[in-house]
């Protein structure tokens, strides 16, 4: 499913901005998977919370989902190289989801996330 979003988003703005194009579907791939994970590890936050269990302070969390977030970051870097966007490229077919709704996808994780994380 990610990689249908990549290459979608890599082919709307290929026709206008060209090789810039890599960088903005790398920067959106790797956006929507952080907020997933944000979103997944919120969730169990205020579960814990709500079940009074003491998994890890909040700072052992936030270092948790920076080193998650450089890992999810460097796997999509080697991950969609030349040869993998262009074999991916060659298989897709013509996806017709709206842009907007796209780029709606890692923001509305990201308030989902918010406001799990008020849940105390």
């Amino acid at each position: 499913m990610l990689d249908t979003l990549y290459i979608s988003i890599f082919n709307h703005y290929k026709k206008t901005l060209g090789k810039k194009s890599i960088n903005i579907a790398l920067l959106y791939i790797s956006t929507l998977e952080v907020s997933i994970v944000f979103v997944i590890s919120a969730f169990f936050m205020a579960f814990a919370s709500q079940m009074n269990m003491l998994i890890m302070s909040s700072s052992k969390f936030w270092v948790l989902f920076a080193l998650i977030t450089f890992l999810i970051i460097s796997k999509n870097w080697m991950r969609y190289n030349g040869k993998k966007r262009l074999i991916l490229n060659a298989k897709s077919k013509r996806n017709d989801t709206s842009i907007y709704l796209l780029w709606l996808f890692p923001l509305g994780c990201f308030v989902i996330a918010s406001i799990l994380l008020q849940v105390q």
